[in-house]
């Protein structure tokens, strides 16, 4: 209900008006009164009404003064203003304000009632058509950030001309120009509270306000891989030193949070955009750290670039027994596939050539992954038939000749333990999106379905879900649900005598300028060219 406020001097004349009109009757709320605008304006502030109504002669503040305050401070109340005969010369000042109607007294409980009718049916269309922008401007925002994802990945690809590239970016308003360029791979997560990092997501938000504010900067949400940043300059010297810049701003926003895991990846800095697939490769190779070491630490490529550098962390062959174990039990729990190369290179680095050339050691290893890859699928409810053993025919033995190729197959039982793993995570969220989807198709109708009613109605965090969501539908919920509301509005337009306006509110938009709009972009036609198509 909208709420209203009532100034008036005059006893009688303020109680007439407060109990002859059904406030309730007519979508409204009696919030307040006040004998003069002295007292009414702290009362005004704290309550904060829709409408506002005064009159104009009163001791102390009178209505005129009042309403320059209210309006400075609050603009979006509509102001009412009451005014004897003798006082219209009043009007063209109430004018100036902004004054929503001015009415002469006496005035009838109908004249009232019929003013405040039309002045509560505006603010309601004012309230949609704000609320219908807000989720344009929404919408439009999603859109972007797929695109600039899919933008980051096609670039670091190397699969599209420079051409192309260059064309993407200016649709994006993204000059991606430049001398040089580097790429660091980040994330950030709550250490104990995995799907619910409310958190995280404020670092995470703080951290990027602050780096959107360097021109140089790009930022790509990566989903629930993190988040991708690009810099570039005229030359590697300026990335470099817009890089430390902005690592050290990095650490300022995020150290010292106990309950929270950072990790960034620097890539190797390259002079040109076909060069940014090197650079990711070195980003993802430090960024597969993430998964050996404990603390939160921002690494460049040139920190791992020697074998044997984790040693400062305490990953020397003397405690690879315990140490090194857990940490691909851990990779095992969270690691993603398309990280088990580098995780396993990397893992491997702390062992010394001397160690590599052993015949003992080398099985040692085997045997050891073997049996943690076991342990882990045991876990899951899966026979140790599932994964491959070392030792069971003469070709498995060759590979002790090589520890290239004891690398191979401990990447190999690897990926098959994180695929039986994956396929129970998503037969689950199978389960979540399905559910996901059922809910959508029952109410795309209503307008205001949101990411956030979805997600609470399978009981996920949004942030968590949108990103299920997109990784296992290939789309964005807004994507998915404009793609229902255009294939169920194809058929009325193709259907049915609805006009356009009648078929938008059919599928969910109340604004049928928006609805246009979305067809025209989504279906590369009016819905009235569709029509006659």
């Amino acid at each position: 209900m909208l709420k209203v406020f009532l100034v008036e001097d005059e006893v009688v004349v303020r109680e007439g008006i407060k109990n002859s009109i059904d406030w309730e009757k007519n979508g409204l709320f009696f919030c307040g009164e006040a004998s003069d605008g002295e007292l009414a304006y702290p009362m005004i502030v704290k309550e904060k009404p829709d409408i506002v109504i005064t009159d104009i002669r009163m001791p102390f503040m009178d209505g005129l003064e009042l309403a320059r305050l209210v309006k400075r401070e609050m603009p979006w109340v509509k102001i009412i203003l009451l005014s004897g005969y003798g006082e219209f010369e009043y009007a063209k000042e109430a004018i100036d304000i902004g004054i929503t109607q001015y009415l002469l007294k006496p005035i009838s409980k109908q004249e009232l009632t019929k003013c405040l009718i039309t002045i509560r049916d505006r603010i309601i269309a004012e309230q949609n058509e704000h609320a219908a922008f807000e989720k344009y401007k929404a919408d439009l925002k999603e859109y972007y950030a797929e695109d600039k994802r899919r933008l980051f990945y096609d670039m670091v690809g190397g699969q599209y001309s420079l051409e192309d590239i260059m064309d993407r970016g200016k649709r994006l308003n993204l000059d991606l120009q430049a001398g040089a360029y580097n790429i660091i791979l980040y994330i950030i997560r709550d250490i104990n509270q995995m799907q619910d990092d409310s958190k995280a997501a404020g670092l995470a938000k703080e951290l990027e306000e602050l780096l959107e504010k360097h021109v140089n900067a790009v930022i790509f949400d990566c989903l629930l891989e993190g988040n991708a940043l690009l810099l570039k300059g005229e030359d590697i010297g300026e990335v470099s030193r817009l890089q430390d810049k902005i690592v050290g701003q990095m650490k300022q926003v995020l150290s010292g949070h106990k309950d929270i895991f950072y990790f960034g990846g620097i890539g190797k800095p390259v002079e040109d955009i076909s060069g940014l697939a090197v650079s990711f490769q070195e980003a993802g190779r430090v960024f597969a750290y993430r998964y050996i070491l404990d603390e939160s630490r921002i690494l460049d490529y040139r920190d791992i670039a020697q074998a044997g550098q984790l040693q400062d962390d305490g990953m020397d062959l003397d405690n690879i027994l315990h140490l090194n174990k857990k940490k691909a039990e851990e990779f095992l729990r969270s690691g993603s596939k398309k990280d088990i190369h580098y995780f396993v290179e990397e893992y491997l680095k702390c062992i010394s050539n001397d160690s590599r050339s052993s015949l003992l050691f080398r099985q040692y290893i085997i045997v050891d992954m073997y049996y943690i890859a076991v342990a882990f699928a045991q876990e899951m409810g899966f026979g140790r038939e599932n994964i491959a053993e070392p030792f069971n025919d003469k070709l498995r033995l060759n590979m002790l000749s090589s520890f290239e190729q004891i690398r191979q197959y401990i990447e190999e039982i690897f990926g098959h333990v994180i695929d039986l793993r994956d396929n129970i995570s998503s037969s689950k969220f199978n389960d979540i999106i399905n559910r996901a989807k059922t809910y959508i198709n029952d109410n795309y109708t209503n307008d205001k379905l949101s990411l956030n009613q979805v997600a609470s109605h399978v009981y996920l965090c949004p942030t968590y879900f949108s990103a299920i969501f997109s990784q296992k539908t290939g789309q964005t919920f807004i994507q998915y649900l404009t793609d229902l509301r255009m294939s169920k509005a194809k058929e009325l337009l193709k259907c049915t005598d609805m006009k356009t306006a009648e078929i938008a509110y059919a599928v969910g938009y109340k604004d049928p300028h928006y609805f246009s709009y979305l067809f025209k972009k989504t279906q590369n036609c009016t819905p009235k060219q569709y029509r006659l198509g």
